[in-house]
């Protein structure tokens, strides 16, 4: 599959969940914030919210379930869990054969929904901040995923035109913030890589 790569300049890759199996730490956060607060949780339903910021991920579960909580308070509590629970970045092998393998031919990029401070600790902790070309956070751009601002960001950062860039991404959010960017995605689904057709 790896040849399927030779049409690009530089590769885009989102980080939680795609790049950094990072998401099922998430996901225990939320659900303990749920417990806490005394609202439903919908693993699927937060699974998909994958690469959107704790901030926004917290205001669409104070809409969804019409919570009093303001949901700066349910975003700290989310933090605050996570930081307690998270025992460390696991590099998703799939996706990091991909990186080595463009490695010193193509442009590498991370774009994630992170702020950027979450996302240069994992990244450092995986030791690949170093060997980015780029890194674009939700605390670089004023429109985070699904609107393309991430990725674009990103292309123009290794400067690469758009069409020239593969992003790989774990959720439709991510999917659709690509394709609105005018680049081709690779869906991660469960470790695995979905090439387009």
């Amino acid at each position: 599959m790896l040849d399927k790569l030779a049409s690009y300049d530089a590769i885009i890759f989102d980080m939680d969940g795609t790049l950094i199996d990072s998401m099922p730490t998430h996901l225990e956060a939320w659900r303990r914030v749920s417990e806490k607060y005394g609202f439903p949780f919908d693993r699927e339903w937060h699974y998909s919210l994958g690469g959107v910021s704790t901030a926004r991920t917290a205001e669409l579960v104070k809409q969804r379930y019409n919570l009093s909580q303001d949901s700066s308070v349910l975003a700290e509590t989310k933090c605050l869990i996570w930081e307690d629970i998270y025992s460390g970045p696991v590099l998703i092998d799939e996706t990091y054969a991909v990186f080595t393998h463009c490695e010193g031919n193509k442009k590498l990029a991370v774009g994630t929904g992170a702020i950027r401070p979450h996302a240069e600790e994992l990244l450092t902790g995986v030791g690949l901040l170093e060997r980015l070309d780029a890194l674009v956070t939700v605390t670089d751009v004023e429109n985070g995923k699904p609107h393309p601002e991430t990725f674009l960001k990103a292309a123009a950062l290794v400067g690469v035109a758009p069409e020239r860039c593969l992003v790989f991404e774990d959720t439709e959010l991510g999917r659709e913030a690509a394709t609105a960017a005018g680049m081709d995605c690779v869906l991660v689904i469960n470790g695995q890589l979905h090439w387009p057709n």
